[in-house]
């Protein structure tokens, strides 16, 4: 059901302290904690005695202590203590551990094999430390729906038309040809369009006066990280291949999708852009801006789930669905490939 040699985001780092977290992420249920140092940990959450959730134990220094009889685990599964039986640990007292990464203001969970987790693999965010570009607060949404809708939502910029009227539509995003791309890490949808005014959401962030020329990069990584990147810059020096010039307005959406279930998936994001790298009061306008837009999609996803879940006759494709549809066939190659190599171990 998912590709899990591969990191995903768990959270925002800042919401990881030196307590006992439990969350479910890819049908698993997992405690996270930092130790005293603020290395973070997760575990299995469920002791290997009768199940009951580590989560409602307590933390004491480095070590999780079970609720229940006081097993307690150190942050590489292993039991170091049995309390009603000191001296004779069972041999098989040990939980699972997952590999756990902080990087660029999140944490990251590989879910897969840990002998394979290569923290160079994380996904990169260029400019990220770079001191001329600004970025929002971000957030976090739990939407009732599988995570491959958002991913389908998420590949569609035909969509922004209907849902996103007040924010991110405008002229062309209705009926303008989309190109698609692949690539070695998933698919781009793009287009560029042509002489029109700024959508709503970027009528006061760009830089220049009039019409524009505006690309909309709408492009999924494995497993399920988009990058869409919203480009503005005068009518006349858009385009294919044509290089930015003084005023070309960049903004980039990371959108993080992890899995919870099959029917819930937690979405994280961030835009990042090309000016204003310390003006608060417009990464405040862009975040509020951003969580209006997300919520629309929350809304129309978690209704798209119900549906097609309580499907009775066959759903159809359009055309602008050919970047989601390739984008999913390559993911489940990957994790059948995954899942037969597992078999055979």
């Amino acid at each position: 059901m998912y590709l899990r040699n591969c990191w995903y985001v768990a959270g925002w780092s800042k919401d990881y302290e030196h307590t006992l977290k439990a969350q479910k992420l890819l049908g698993e249920n997992i405690v996270f904690y930092r130790q005293c140092d603020g290395a973070p940990a997760a575990l299995e959450d469920a002791c290997p005695h009768r199940k009951l959730p580590l989560s409602m134990g307590q933390l004491e220094g480095d070590h999780v202590v079970c609720g229940y009889h006081g097993l307690t685990f150190d942050c590489t599964g292993n039991c170091i203590d049995s309390p009603t039986q000191r001296g004779m640990t069972p041999r098989r007292a040990v939980v699972r551990s997952y590999p756990v990464v902080d990087r660029y203001r999140l944490l990251w969970i590989w879910m897969g094999d840990p002998e394979k987790a290569n923290p160079d693999e994380i996904f990169e965010i260029e400019n990220f430390d770079n001191p001329d570009w600004g970025y929002t607060d971000g957030g976090m949404l739990s939407i009732e729906c599988n995570y491959l809708w958002v991913v389908d939502n998420l590949l569609d910029p035909s969509h922004v038309a209907w849902v996103h009227v007040t924010s991110f539509g405008g002229g062309g995003t209705g009926d303008q040809p989309l190109d698609m791309e692949k690539t070695d890490r998933g698919v781009i949808v793009s287009r560029w369009i042509y002489d029109q005014p700024p959508s709503p959401y970027y009528k006061n962030l760009v830089r220049f006066e009039g019409t524009c020329d505006r690309k909309q990069h709408y492009e999924m990584c494995v497993p399920a990280i988009a990058l869409n990147k919203s480009v503005y810059t005068p009518t006349g020096t858009g385009g294919p291949d044509k290089p930015a010039v003084a005023d070309t307005y960049v903004n980039i959406s990371y959108n993080f999708m992890t899995p919870v279930d099959e029917n819930n998936t937690q979405y994280i994001w961030f835009q990042h852009r090309n000016t204003d790298p310390c003006d608060k009061a417009i990464s405040k306008q862009m975040n509020d801006g951003a969580i209006m837009a997300f919520n629309e999609d929350k809304e129309i996803l978690e209704a798209v789930h119900k549906g097609m879940d309580a499907m009775t006759t066959p759903h159809i494709d359009l055309g602008l669905d050919l970047g989601a549809k390739t984008f999913r066939l390559r993911l489940q190659r990957l994790i059948d490939a995954e899942q037969k190599d597992t078999e055979h171990a």
